[in-house]
């Protein structure tokens, strides 16, 4: 038997497991999917769909194209991909999971990232977003709206370590598809390329960046009736396979606790944190996180008293980082049939997970010991999320893009020599 049919019996075991554990416990499972429909409705739902649409919007009108060409001369030489991953990166962190594997799918299917790039861009645009980790995690669970400026620091600071890290992702299979005749999937068009080559404080520049969006708009051929119509359907698909993850989730973990196999999941990850020379009673906060992000978050603020401070704020940024099962098939199910694979992208979480929870605690005496910002004491601590929340992540999305565009028109000289480095070594 070999190993496909080894797992396709494991699973239907499983399945079959869940099944019966849910007409033992009927009341539970039932309790748990409203619970999980309920996070669906008042939170993901009216926080996440927005950004949906205004998303397959802005690709529809070519906008992305526009910042494309902008920023490619800041985003190839430092992260591997093409400028409209800036786009896309300001919007993930900006909107949280799964903005980032959404957009991503969507430049796949209009050739503009090929399957390196694309695995590339997932790996470090899939975040938490701003509001959930500033409001939510430092002040709803741990009570300390200080917090919020280390979990920050840590968790986006490592992100971008991240999409440095995999910019050496696939450089043979590059270097390959490079010295074949055949063209990259991810290659600009050809007004992009004048906009990467234009200097830097050219007129041009601008001028063919704003060419490449009328391109853009005029091949995608859409009314904005037609293309409304299909930002909204296209939308509601995916928020409904967001919800479906999420109900399922939450119904699963209140089976394995129902079974007792989450109390024996916790007493190993206690094992594992006191062999690593960490506190043991955050292995419940860790095996909670591993499914899903938002009790694992939870529970790490709750945790016993007497753990260090830095120790339960470097599990929630671990926790974070790594998203949780639940993410994970979110994204799966986003990626699936773009040819991106999955691998790769929990790699990356996996990496970025261990470099939040290290910068936690390797920053903790500096930061903490530091005023807190003012920008920061107006924590939202009292606010929805998903309604006055909304106001701030579009003022903080173009806030990002312009920081984008101020650095890749300041630092053209140096990003041109980094990129003269990494193709002398690739030929070397």
């Amino acid at each position: 038997m070999n190993l496909r049919k080894m797992g396709g019996l494991l699973l239907a075991l499983v399945l079959a497991s869940c099944m019966g554990l849910m007409l033992i416990h009927p009341a539970a499972s039932l309790a748990a999917a409203l619970r999980g429909l309920t996070v669906w409705w008042d939170v993901l739902f009216p926080s996440l769909f927005p950004f949906f649409v205004i998303s397959e919007i802005m690709l529809g009108l070519g906008v992305v194209h526009l910042f494309g060409a902008l920023l490619d001369p800041l985003m190839r030489p430092l992260f591997g991909i093409p400028g409209s991953g800036g786009f896309v990166a300001a919007m993930g962190y900006v909107s949280g999971y799964p903005i980032g594997a959404k957009l991503t799918a969507k430049l796949r299917e209009q050739k503009l990232v090929n399957r390196i790039e694309g695995e590339r861009l997932v790996a470090f645009t899939t975040s938490s977003d701003p509001i959930f980790l500033l409001g939510a995690v430092s002040v709803g669970f741990f009570h300390d709206a200080s917090l919020g400026w280390i979990l920050a620091l840590s968790h986006y600071g490592s992100g971008l370590l991240v999409g440095l890290l995999m910019s050496f992702h696939g450089r043979k299979e590059e270097a390959a598809a490079t010295a074949s005749t055949e063209q990259p999937a991810g290659t600009l068009h050809a007004t992009e390329k004048q906009a990467v080559t234009a200097p830097p404080s050219s007129p041009g520049r601008l001028r063919t960046a704003l060419s490449s969006m009328a391109e853009a708009r005029r091949r995608d051929g859409r009314s904005l009736g037609e293309l409304l119509n299909g930002a909204l359907q296209s939308s509601l698909q995916l928020i409904i396979v967001v919800g479906g993850l999420v109900v399922f989730f939450n119904v699963l973990m209140e089976l394995l606790a129902r079974a007792g196999i989450m109390s024996g999941l916790f007493g190993f990850a206690g094992w594992l944190l006191s062999a690593a020379g960490f506190p043991p009673a955050l292995g419940p906060a860790l095996t909670g996180g591993f499914f899903e992000v938002t009790l694992g978050a939870r529970l790490a603020g709750e945790a016993a008293r007497s753990i260090p401070l830095q120790f339960k704020v470097a599990a929630a940024a671990f926790i974070l980082s790594w998203g949780g099962l639940s993410v994970h098939a979110q994204v799966a199910s986003i990626l699936n049939g773009t040819g991106l694979r999955y691998l790769p992208f929990m790699a990356a979480r996996l990496m970025h997970a261990v470099l939040a929870a290290a910068a936690v605690l390797l920053l903790w005496r500096p930061v903490m010991g530091a005023p807190l910002p003012t920008w920061l004491s107006l924590s939202p601590a009292g606010m929805n999320p998903a309604a006055s929340g909304f106001a701030a992540r579009l003022a903080l999305l173009g806030v990002l893009l312009a920081a984008a565009l101020l650095l890749s028109l300041l630092l053209q000289p140096g990003i041109a020599w980094l990129q003269k480095l990494r193709s002398s070594g690739k030929s070397a």
